[in-house]
């Protein structure tokens, strides 16, 4: 899927700056090195990830869009999140690992009578496969039970899913609402993929506010400095569900970072508990 990648921040010593100009209007200073070369790159078709592309707003201000690995690496040069322990990671691992392979076990007879159930009232896979963010960005699979009929699924994620949606079915429905739809998540932390808890995983492109999420958000990839999680701060927090309002969308990230920041045996296991009481008992999924 093709689409404007919009970025408002500029790194230090970009020949791009703002400049404020009589009258309250805002415009762009642009020297004729860098103009010439931004209306030569919107002249020619996109070739390569990371060729410059030329967005207007109205008709007075442009902004350059850069590629993905740019705007991570801008982020990351804010040093909003400090690099996290390699002694930190490797106990939130370990408490991963062998919580996850406890549940996996307990909940096995339930995994397979969910999965019996899928099977036996829709056609199609048991389980949901998606592209999503993991750590450090990387992409990798997630699994989920299907709770959409399988020719109404959107890979791609950028249709997102609404109350009373009629592409969920009679049973994904009732998944969705106590969350047992997350729990194939857990062969993921398996792998190494996820964690319980942690940032939630979101697709690539995924839009917030109408815009791409990386564009609302210019310090969206710092929360790719731990892995992602079933269940998170954010979501314990009340913000999850749509992403259509910009300040809640800006929110989940800043939750996310706070995660980050704090993290800790204890946090987790409170964070756990939380999902288990708000999540898989009071049933107040979409």
């Amino acid at each position: 899927m093709r689409s404007n990648k919009i970025v408002s921040e500029f790194p230090a010593g970009d020949d791009t700056s703002f400049q404020s100009m009589g009258g309250g209007k805002r415009t762009m200073g642009l020297n004729k090195r860098s103009y010439s070369e931004m209306i030569s790159a919107r002249a020619q078709p996109r070739t390569k990830s990371r060729a410059v592309r030329l967005s207007e707003f109205g008709s007075a201000a442009g902004f350059v869009a850069r590629s993905i690995d740019d705007r991570r690496t801008a982020n990351r040069q804010q040093g909003l999140v400090q690099r996290v322990p390699a002694a930190q990671a490797w106990s939130k691992r370990c408490l991963d690992f062998g919580l996850a392979l406890l549940m996996t076990i307990v909940l096995a007879p339930g995994l397979l009578g969910i999965a019996l159930a899928i099977k036996a009232t829709s056609r199609g896979p048991v389980l949901f496969r998606q592209k999503r963010y993991g750590l450090g960005g990387k992409r990798f699979t997630i699994f989920k039970f299907r709770t959409m009929y399988a020719d109404k699924t959107d890979t791609s994620g950028v249709r997102q899913t609404r109350r009373d949606d009629p592409r969920v079915t009679q049973v994904g429905r009732l998944l969705r609402r106590s969350s047992l739809d997350e729990l194939p998540q857990l062969f993921n932390v398996l792998r190494g993929d996820m964690s319980l808890v942690g940032p939630r995983p979101h697709v690539p492109n995924m839009l917030a506010g109408g815009m791409l999420y990386e564009d609302l958000v210019p310090y969206y990839f710092e929360r790719c400095r731990v892995r992602p999680g079933i269940t998170g701060l954010a979501q314990v927090s009340g913000l999850r569900g749509s992403t259509t309002d910009p300040g809640i969308a800006r929110a989940r990230i800043d939750r996310d970072l706070d995660y980050i920041r704090q993290w800790s045996f204890w946090l987790d296991v409170c964070i756990l508990m939380r999902t288990a009481r708000t999540e898989f008992l009071s049933g107040n999924g979409i």
